[in-house]
């Protein structure tokens, strides 16, 4: 049977604060550590800016070794949970959840190749599938200007020619992001921005770098600024899953070749 813990107070460094945290389970006890603190992190019983007892009562209230504790806390600052201060107003200092984490771990899968160039497609056309729908549907006449100004920079940079191009793969890399940002959701909107920002890596080994290709990228652009432009999120949806899928093979051809 589990033992419910009840906490009624937090420890405001001062003397007769009542105990934060509860003893670790002895047959877990370093990750149990780890789990009682993130815990109160996610929760917001700590918050950004808060600064974690000493080690000394920290010891004490988890009943644990100062090694032991130590290593909890690196582990914390690993996962971006916490910051750990040296000197004389030194100590760990909360630093909160947010996206950052979840960017970190996602930038190093795509940007180190750990993710199958199939696998990362079949990622990408589902979620910006999603995107573009939303985007067609929530877009504020603002942000349907502002996509057809990157339309219009995308166009001009095809047009220069070959020393261009990756300017021009740049601003289809906006475009994308600007359909993010058009949903309104952090969620979509961090996780489009972590794959863009790293995924040339498979662009260098995989795509090929040839004026049609580039050509139906572009008209590819411009059927979906259109469809999002009428409000269509159905046409949006398709034309973006078809978009991702055409240069997956493409990609994919090279690879095999």
């Amino acid at each position: 049977m589990g033992i419910t813990i009840v906490i009624l107070h937090f420890y405001d460094a001062t003397e007769g604060a009542t105990q934060m945290f509860r003893k670790a389970k002895q047959n877990r006890i370093f990750q149990d550590v780890v789990d009682q603190i993130q815990e109160a992190i996610v929760e917001g019983r700590l918050k950004e800016g808060d600064q974690l007892p000493a080690e000394r009562k920290l010891q004490e209230e988890f009943n644990v070794s100062r090694g032991t504790l130590r290593e909890a806390l690196r582990v914390l600052e690993q996962k971006g949970l916490i910051e750990i201060r040296t000197g004389v107003a030194g100590g760990s200092v909360i630093k909160g959840v947010s996206t950052e984490q979840v960017s970190e771990s996602l930038a190093l899968l795509i940007r180190y190749q750990k993710v199958p160039l199939a696998k990362l497609a079949e990622f990408r056309e589902g979620v910006e599938g999603i995107v573009a729908a939303l985007a067609a549907n929530r877009a504020t006449s603002e942000q349907t200007g502002r996509l057809q100004e990157l339309l219009s920079t995308a166009g001009e940079y095809l047009e220069q020619g070959e020393p261009h191009w990756d300017a021009f793969i740049r601003t289809d890399e906006e475009f994308h992001l600007a359909l993010a940002e058009m949903t309104d959701n952090p969620l979509f909107i961090t996780v489009l921005k972590t794959v863009y920002h790293n995924i040339h890596t498979y662009y260098e080994r995989y795509l090929p770098m040839e004026e049609t290709v580039l050509r139906q990228n572009y008209q590819d652009l411009k059927d979906l600024f259109a469809a999002v432009a009428a409000r269509d999120g159905k046409r949006a949806e398709e034309l973006a899953r078809e978009h991702v899928r055409r240069f997956n093979t493409r990609m994919e051809e090279r690879h095999i070749s």
